[in-house]
């Protein structure tokens, strides 16, 4: 897709590897890289990916791996996936920090956005070594989420409450300054600021609650409005720190205020096109559908659902330039290792073979043949 006069991605279809490296509340540390065996089969997950004509990618690198030691960059075991995607000619998002960090890191303290920026700093140099493709980089994954969930609730790392505003500005700091950090290395590189897409509505019995469900629905836009310096400038945002926006949408992302997610055929919820529509009306920067899926039997529906709004919003002069799969491998379950099946390819056989979920390989293959008229 085109961006002006830039090609931004070179296949509309992105397939998202999960990389989550978080520590949950138990204190235990998630590495999906590896829990997924991508790390030991990145050639032949490749390989699969662009027999389907994806040509597009969405990765993270393992910052608590690659500076073990504080202010040494091993990136060594990244490798395999650098050259993979390099050998196969398919272009990747490089995520920074998919909710996790090195365990020296204090998140809270004054230096954590400077330490941020010399990782950036350190990968944009290791990946410019590793291919002359453009820089494709997603600084912080989804910084609303984590600042609630790790800030707020404590039920991943940092496991503070009642800290979320403070946490939410500490990582756009630390966004911010990874990309001014990592345009000294590469002036051309672009970035992607994932956020969940959300619609929040009143129960129309609870009408008293409809500022609050106002406030809710606003509040998905802060990350992004503190990043573009629209809210405290003194953070450092500006309008060129905004460049592409992230959507992470899943069939939960709507609900009543107060939690209970809206059922599907619920009319009180909006069409994505119409959220795709209130989000350039309200930043004018072109979009990716930086995650989407569900599991089960309704994965194949959901992505045609996803895809078939994307067309509506495009109809109507929506700049989407892309949709992630995301994940594109099953995986283990964050808290309790089950068999999540929400990807298009299962677990790894003993020398790399994945077997397809059939009926999402089908769609894929119709709406690529879509595209193509």
């Amino acid at each position: 897709m085109k961006v002006g006069e830039t090609i931004l991605f070179p296949s509309f279809f992105i397939g998202g590897f999960e990389g989550s490296t978080h520590r949950r509340r138990d204190g235990r540390r998630l590495d999906l890289v590896a829990a997924t065996q991508h790390d030991s089969f990145a050639q032949r997950d490749y390989a699969r990916l662009v027999q389907l004509g994806i040509r597009t990618a969405r990765e993270s690198l393992r910052w608590h791996l690659i500076e073990a030691t504080a202010g040494k960059y091993d990136f060594s075991m990244e490798v395999s996936r650098a050259v993979a995607a390099r050998d196969s000619g398919v272009q990747v998002i490089w995520d920074l920090a998919h909710f996790g960090w090195p365990d020296h890191v204090d998140v809270f303290s004054q230096p954590f956005p400077e330490q941020f920026a010399s990782y950036a700093t350190a990968a944009a140099r290791w990946m410019r070594h590793e291919t002359d493709a453009p820089l494709l980089f997603a600084p912080m994954n989804e910084m609303s989420f984590l600042a609630w969930a790790g800030g707020e609730v404590g039920i991943m790392n940092p496991h503070a409450s009642g800290r979320g505003v403070e946490l939410k500005r500490q990582l756009a700091r630390a966004n911010i300054r990874a990309i001014d950090a990592i345009r000294n290395v590469d002036p051309a590189a672009r970035f992607i600021q994932p956020e969940p897409l959300i619609n929040v509505v009143t129960d129309p019995e609870r009408s008293h609650e409809r500022a609050t469900a106002a406030d809710q629905h606003e509040s998905q836009f802060e990350a992004w409005d503190l990043l573009a310096g629209r809210l405290e400038p003194a953070l450092g945002g500006s309008d060129a720190h905004l460049d592409v926006l992230g959507v992470n949408y899943y069939p939960n992302n709507q609900w009543i205020a107060g939690g209970t997610t809206l059922p599907a055929e619920s009319p009180l919820r909006v069409e994505l096109s119409k959220m795709l529509v209130e989000l350039h009306a309200r930043y004018g920067r072109p979009i990716v559908i930086s995650e989407t899926g569900t599991e089960g039997g309704q994965r194949a529906a959901w992505v045609r659902g996803v895809s078939d709004q994307v067309r509506v919003a495009m109809a109507v002069g929506v700049p989407v330039v892309g949709i992630c799969l995301y994940p594109i491998l099953n995986h283990p379950g964050w808290e309790d290792d089950r068999h999540c099946h929400n990807g298009l390819w299962d677990y790894a056989g003993v020398r790399g073979g994945r077997r397809a979920y059939v009926p999402m390989r089908r769609e894929l293959v119709r709406l690529r043949h879509l595209q193509s008229h």
